[in-house]
């Protein structure tokens, strides 16, 4: 399929088939999502592909027993990693270093990239149980009366800006599972901490989605796709 085939063919399928999907692709499908773009490059996610029969009964009950859990012959977990920030740093440092030794990159930006890594970064995501995300917000609301700033400091604001890297990873491979003839359904109903206890994800980790995967059944997609007018969401300027 071109892109936008795969697009216009992407349903949130409800039930699936009993057919069995091939691991393989699927698993190729979240490379796919790992090419997503994704703030900073710090890519703070995780991707738990589910395919035992054991621990997909055990997600489908913690997934409300809904249907596109029940159906599903697979499962992708979606989890955010933003306490993986400092691991990934070093690892954006380490490449940067390579390349500016192999001269892919001039000293200049390899200058510039490792400030942003090592002064910026650890300024935005460092914090100590969320006490200093409001004394943040407040020095950068009084320098953004002087010159355009970075105004999402808080540690909620870092989680919003986390899951919305997973959401971009997870579109990713929901286009690319269309894109194979395999379909999916992104689950909001669930029980995040029953999901993070059978998957042992650490605490410090969250649920950012839950995907099923699978072939749909006919009855499986509820309906037309409806969305409003294109005019009632697009401003041109």
């Amino acid at each position: 399929m071109t892109v936008s085939e795969a697009i216009k063919n992407r349903r949130s399928v409800r039930i699936f088939k009993n057919d069995k999907i091939d691991t393989s692709i699927v698993k190729n499908c979240l490379v796919n999502a790992t090419l997503a773009a994704n703030s900073s490059n710090l890519q703070l996610w995780e991707f738990i592909h589910v395919n035992d029969s054991k621990h997909l009964k055990k997600l489908a009950k913690a997934c409300m027993n809904q249907s596109a859990a029940k159906t599903a012959s697979q499962i992708v977990v979606v989890v955010t990693r933003k306490d993986l920030w400092k691991k990934r740093s070093k690892e954006n440092i380490k490449f940067l270093d390579k390349q500016f030794k192999e001269k892919f990159i001039s000293e200049k930006r390899h200058k510039k990239a490792l400030k942003y890594y090592k002064i910026l970064i650890p300024i935005l995501y460092f914090d100590v149980l969320g006490l200093l995300g409001s004394i943040k917000y407040f020095i950068f609301q009084i320098l953004g009366l002087f010159f355009p700033v970075v105004r999402q400091t808080s540690n909620s604001d870092l989680r919003i800006v986390v899951h919305k890297t997973a959401g971009l990873a997870a579109q990713n491979f929901m286009i690319s599972m269309s894109s194979v003839g395999y379909d999916t359904c992104p689950m909001e109903g669930s029980d995040t901490l029953m999901i993070k206890k059978i998957l042992n994800i650490p605490k410090s980790a969250e649920i950012n989605m839950v995907i099923g995967c699978g072939i749909r059944e006919d009855k499986g997609v509820f309906g037309p796709q409806f969305r409003v007018p294109f005019k009632d969401v697009y401003r041109y300027i």
